[in-house]
Order: structure tokens, then sequence, then C-alpha cells
């Protein structure tokens, strides 16, 4: 099973999760960036449940378009 394994598909499996983990990354910015206040501070400081939520789904919803991307 292990010789079926090749070199460039693991490879690519490392960029490719490297890629979706930076493109995350960039994403959580924008959205810190484009919001009129502190996110960090609403989730951790003021215990802000529902943008926890809301920011929990909106990453879920980009790691499915990632994916979709990178799939294709």
């Amino acid at each position: 099973m292990l010789a079926n394994i090749i070199a460039a598909e693991v490879v690519a499996t490392i960029f490719y999760t490297l890629l979706g983990l930076v493109l995350l990354g960039v994403c959580w910015k924008l959205i810190e960036w484009l919001s009129p206040f502190s996110l960090r501070q609403e989730i951790e400081e003021d215990q802000n449940l529902a943008i926890a939520v809301l920011i929990g789904s909106l990453f879920i919803s980009i790691a499915i378009l990632i994916s979709a991307v990178i799939l294709s």
C-alpha cells in the first residue's frame, strides 16, 4: 500500500494544505480589517457568542470553498 504513494502527491498535499491555511489567515485579517470593531475583543473579552458562531461558520464556508477550488 505504501508503494502506491508517490512523493509528488505528498509534496502537493503539503503545499495545498499550507496554501489553504495562508488563505484562511488572509481572510481572517480581511474580515478583521473590514469590521468596525475588534472581533478578537468581542469574542475573547466580551464573550459575544453570536459573533463567535458567525465567524466560525464563515471559516467553515471559506474552507469548503478553498478545498473545492484546490480539488478542481
